[in-house]
């Protein structure tokens, strides 16, 4: 394992990925640590907040992990080139997609705004069923995620950090585990958006 305890290059992340197997884990997260410092750097260009970037760069990196993985990246250029191009794009779409939320929200009369339009009893009782619906569509979706999914994003719900939840699991480190949970993540926003 010292092996892992250097720094990689390009080429052998990119052999460790494509050979797959029980190791190729071990490859894509020394690869999404040897460039998550373009989270920040994407806060700073983009002006987007944290999880943003984070979620657009764990985006970038999954795309790269099957891009590398099929051959669709020829290496022509860098991987970091290559990775950054990617993350840019998906900044910008985040960008895009803020946009468009905000400018549709003038549209239409907000949901606030018809409850305020109800009286007080019936406003209260619409409350509570929007809220115990949210809920109940946000468990149903977890539980649909699969069991290690649902713990973590349970757990990080309750405030717990990406070392504690590696702990507790048995991930590697916390950037592993963090890993994990921007993909979880990922995958509940997807339920969100095609339930809708």
């Amino acid at each position: 394992m010292a092996f892992f305890n250097r720094k990689l290059s390009d080429a052998e992340l990119m052999a460790g990925i494509r050979a797959g197997g029980t190791q190729r884990r071990l490859y894509e997260n020394k690869l999404y640590e040897k460039y998550d410092y373009l989270i920040a750097d994407g806060t700073h260009k983009h002006r987007l907040d944290e999880d943003d970037c984070a979620s657009a760069y764990s985006d970038a990196i999954l795309t790269v992990f099957e891009h590398i993985s099929n051959g669709r990246f020829e290496g022509r250029s860098g991987l970091k080139t290559y990775l950054y191009q990617i993350f840019t794009n998906k900044c910008v779409d985040a960008i895009r997609k803020k946009t468009t939320n905000r400018s549709s929200v003038h549209d239409t009369l907000s949901l606030d705004d018809a409850l305020l339009q109800l009286p007080d009893v019936a406003r209260s009782a619409v409350q509570d069923l929007i809220a115990q619906s949210d809920v109940d569509n946000l468990h149903r979706h977890l539980r649909e995620l699969g069991e290690k999914c649902h713990a973590m994003i349970l757990a990080w719900g309750e405030g717990y950090s990406d070392d504690e939840i590696a702990q507790t699991m048995g991930y590697n480190s916390a950037a592993v585990a963090k890993t994990s949970r921007l993909r979880c993540l990922e995958k509940l926003r997807e339920r969100f958006r095609n339930a809708l």
